[in-house]
């Protein structure tokens, strides 16, 4: 079964930048990471799991959620079956845990912590 891990959370004040990782494995014999349509959600305390970030497979379109347009950046890596999240003029609304998430299988990472505090 396909598994995701997350990486590159962390402390960072206000105004800064962070570049999240997610890496794919397990991936079913047949197919590829470039099959699948990723996504990034983060959950803050005592909030429901929200939407991020997504990105298509084949055209690499991405959508973003209102808040976060013009500071995040999703991309990926089909070769080294990653996506990222490059966050910039990061907010302390902003803290909360980030998954990555793969649709299809319907499999999410364990998150990665990202706190924005002065």
């Amino acid at each position: 079964q396909i598994q995701l891990v997350e990486s590159g959370g962390g402390l960072v004040q206000p105004g800064g930048s962070l570049r999240l990782s997610c890496v794919a494995s397990g991936i079913t014999a047949g197919y590829t990471f470039s099959h699948y349509d990723m996504s990034w959600y983060r959950q803050a305390p005592g909030k429901e799991r929200e939407f991020v970030a997504s990105i298509t497979n084949v055209y690499l379109s991405t959508e973003y959620t209102d808040s976060v347009k013009g500071r995040f950046t999703i991309s990926r890596d089909n070769w080294r079956s990653t996506v990222y999240l490059q966050i910039d003029a990061l907010k302390p609304d902003d803290t909360a845990v980030y998954y990555c998430y793969v649709q299809g299988p319907a499999v999410w990472g364990q998150g990665t912590q990202v706190t924005v505090s002065s």
